[in-house]
This record gives structure tokens, C-alpha cells and sequence, in this order.
């Protein structure tokens, strides 16, 4: 059995990815563009002035709430980023 050894080359620090923004990133950009007008109009109904806290909050409720068969889990959690996206924007 080798002894082990100092790990080189290593800075010993991590990347953190965040997956909203992955997640958005990776869609189409029609789609994406599509998942900002409905989160802009949702916030224009729920959050008016679009308070980052009011928006992140329906983004947990969104991604974490039962969803029906019109709004599916992906188009929920898509939804939720694109929410989050419109919070950290404002």
C-alpha cells in the first residue's frame, strides 16, 4: 500500500455552478426567451414592482409546489430559474 501523498497542482478550491442559471443557459433561446416573457408577466401579477424576494419566494413555491397537467415539473423548474433569473436582475 503507497503512502499517500500532498495532492499537486491543486488549489485546494471548487467551482460552484449555479444550477438556475444552468439550467436557463441550456435552454433553446426561443424557449428561454419564451420562459422570461411568462415569468415577466407572472411577477407583473404577483410581484408588482418585481421585489427579488417576493420573485424568489414563487420561484421555491414553483419548484417545489404539486404542479397540474397543464404545468408540468421541467416547464415548472424552468420557470422557477427563469423567476430567479428576473430576482437577481432587479
Amino acid at each position: 500500500m503507497g503512502h499517500p501523498r500532498p495532492k499537486e497542482g491543486r488549489d485546494g478550491g471548487c467551482e460552484v455552478i449555479d444550477f438556475d442559471v444552468a439550467l436557463l443557459d441550456a435552454c433553446a433561446p426561443d424557449v428561454r426567451s419564451d420562459l422570461l416573457i411568462e415569468a415577466r408577466l407572472l411577477a407583473d401579477v404577483f410581484a408588482p414592482g418585481r421585489d427579488p424576494v417576493a420573485l424568489t419566494r414563487m420561484a421555491t413555491q414553483l419548484s417545489a409546489g404539486e404542479r397540474d397537467a397543464e404545468l408540468g415539473r421541467a416547464h415548472a423548474r424552468r420557470l422557477a430559474a427563469a423567476l430567479k433569473r428576473l430576482a437577481r436582475d432587479s
